[in-house]
């Protein structure tokens, strides 16, 4: 998730949501069947890292078909936890709530959290 400054928005700032899956070239195969299972997302490849990414940015398209399907079959490991968060976030913009300084201030309190600012 990114939260960048805009003079456009109201709060003075734009959230950006995306689900980023990230593999080594040699699962190309598998990075495409993503794409093409869910119809959406991009695959995008570093040649410096020889890794490929799915990322999937759209806000309808996380919230109808990657949460739901994360939910069905859940996560093992760490990124559960990081998931978890991603949906309250989800939840919060689904909400309109990332429209207000209080929205973003619980959304950036929960970034703040994930991945290795996660404290356990």
């Amino acid at each position: 998730m990114e939260i960048t400054k805009s003079k456009l928005d109201k709060v003075g700032f734009v959230l950006s949501l995306k689900f980023i899956i990230a593999q080594d070239s040699r699962d190309q195969v598998l990075m495409n069947s993503l794409v093409n299972y869910f119809g959406c997302g991009i695959l995008k490849v570093s040649l410096k890292t020889s890794m490929l990414y799915f990322t999937v940015h759209k806000f309808a398209d996380l919230r109808d078909k990657i949460i739901p399907f994360i939910n069905k079959y859940p996560l093992q490991g760490s990124k559960t936890l990081n998931f978890v968060d991603f949906c309250k976030v989800a939840e919060l913009m689904n909400n309109k709530a990332h429209l207000t300084s209080s929205g973003l201030e619980e959304i950036r309190k929960i970034r703040s959290g994930m991945n290795n600012g996660r404290i356990e």
